[in-house]
């Protein structure tokens, strides 16, 4: 099988098993809102949002080091000792954070005695199920790691309805739902893998080299984090609350698109490293490249164009100011997955230092213009700042990525007009003069055409899927 069809084979096996946990989020909101208190579940979302956080600072995103030392590792031998580097690392990291973090719990939350042992037990299950998920890539077992987010995803919905429901055990009841949930999914995968066989001595050597892989994905990793939340901390410490709430809702329909790529992007970073050494490596990532800036487009043209039908159904008229700043949110989050895809291909080539740079400096560059324009203009400084921090991103990372690919552009005219036509379609709502059957018109007509645009450009994706639907039905 070629390394094409093997990325999308792994990207819809990844798909089936990830679907089940995306859509449990989503299941589980009435059983939170009825069962807990507003302060109830902010405690849990903030433990959830801290936790993001802390475990790459624990690990030092070690599970990635070993993920990417194992697809070049040539026999047993070499595979358990980037294996034992990973486990003695993180083993030490998790001893040296329980006192520390007991300390700042301490003094600085109010939290009882109970809720910092669920809080620091909660962490170190993500730290669990984070390694046997690296563990399970690394290795290729891509149907175990796809089985293991199935369990994980029906454990969680089970666990949960057992401390929300029966034992009405509030914020510490989740917590402890998740961390059963992700420690017996990781045990499954260790036991599967036979863990122990791979466990052997600290290599100083081989331990230094993965620490220099792994160390510059740290700020990366928290970077992405800080561009997310910072437009939410400033909003809510400047507007308040509700111009979060409203900007909150307004990136709920651009997370479509990460989900959609998160399932490509967590099999492409096994693709790109293992096509580094062919080649036609350079045809090989421009093809990939354009196959998913396609569909990428696609996907965010189609998602604007069904808003003005999709929002007022789904969404309650508090939040209608939300509509005006989907379509930039929107396109910043396709930049910003094009630049993960660069990000992959870095990886490939261990130059992880450009990654945590360049988020780096698209983070510091976002924080200042929301400080600056968000009393000038409010949420739209939000809007503004993350799209020019990911197209910060993305232009510099292309272009550090010709040390090692060139990669061909698509032609660029033919997509803007399509995307201002689009826009003008969906923003005619706010022209005065213009009467609410032409808008609907103009949308109806947007619509159609975003739908027909996608399906002629992604042809070469959707010949082969109705050639093998038809070649089954035939049987």
């Amino acid at each position: 099988m070629n390394q094409k069809k093997q990325l999308v084979k792994n990207t819809i096996i990844i798909a089936i098993g990830k679907l089940s946990t995306q859509i449990i989020s989503y299941i589980l909101l009435p059983l939170y809102t009825a069962k807990l208190s507003p302060s109830e579940y902010g405690t849990y979302d903030f433990i959830c949002t801290v936790s993001l956080f802390l475990c790459p600072l624990i690990t030092l995103l070690m599970e990635e080091s070993m993920f990417r030392f194992l697809i070049d590792a040539s026999d047993k031998d070499e595979k358990k000792k980037i294996i034992s580097q990973t486990i003695i690392y993180t083993f030490l990291g998790t001893i040296v954070f329980i006192p520390l973090a007991l300390l700042v719990l301490k003094l600085t939350t109010d939290y009882s005695g109970f809720l910092m042992f669920a809080f620091i037990v909660f962490v170190i299950s993500n730290i669990f199920i984070g390694l046997s998920n690296a563990l399970a890539r690394g290795l290729s077992k891509i149907k175990l790691y796809s089985l293991s987010n199935f369990i994980l995803g029906i454990g969680t919905i089970i666990l949960n309805i057992i401390f929300i429901v029966f034992l009405k055990a509030g914020a510490e009841g989740l917590l402890w739902a998740n961390s059963i949930a992700n420690i017996v999914t990781a045990l499954v995968i260790f036991y599967k893998l036979k863990l122990p066989k791979f466990i052997g001595k600290y290599d100083k050597p081989l331990m230094k080299e993965m620490i220099r892989y792994s160390v510059p994905l740290v700020p990366n990793s928290i970077s992405w984090n800080i561009i997310n939340m910072s437009d939410r901390i400033i909003l809510t410490q400047i507007l308040g609350s509700a111009a979060n709430g409203i900007y909150a809702m307004a990136s709920k329909f651009p997370n479509i698109i990460c989900v959609i790529y998160g399932y490509f992007y967590t099999a492409w970073k096994e693709s790109a490293a293992k096509i580094t050494k062919e080649n036609n490596k350079n045809k090989y990532y421009n093809s990939i490249y354009h196959d998913m800036k396609r569909l990428l487009f696609s996907v965010t043209i189609c998602l604007i164009a069904v808003m003005p039908f999709a929002f007022p159904i789904l969404i309650n008229k508090t939040y209608e100011e939300a509509y005006i700043y989907i379509p930039l949110i929107m396109i910043a989050t396709y930049y910003s997955n094009l630049s993960s895809y660069f990000g992959g291909i870095f990886s490939a080539y261990k130059d992880t230092k450009v990654m945590g740079t360049t988020t780096i400096g698209a983070a510091i560059i976002n924080l200042v213009i929301d400080l600056v324009l968000v009393k000038q203009i409010g949420i739209y400084a939000a809007c503004i700042s993350t799209l020019i921090a990911d197209l910060i991103i993305y232009f510099y990372r292309k272009n550090k990525l010709k040390k090692y690919i060139k990669l061909k552009e698509l032609k660029f005219v033919g997509p803007f007009i399509i995307m201002l036509i689009i826009c003008l379609a969906y923003y005619t709502k706010y022209i005065a003069f213009i009467p609410n059957i032409v808008y609907w018109i103009f949308n109806v007509i947007s619509l159609l055409i975003a739908i027909t645009y996608s399906i002629i450009n992604n042809l070469n994706l959707i010949k082969p899927i109705l050639i093998k639907i038809k070649s089954k039905k035939g049987k």
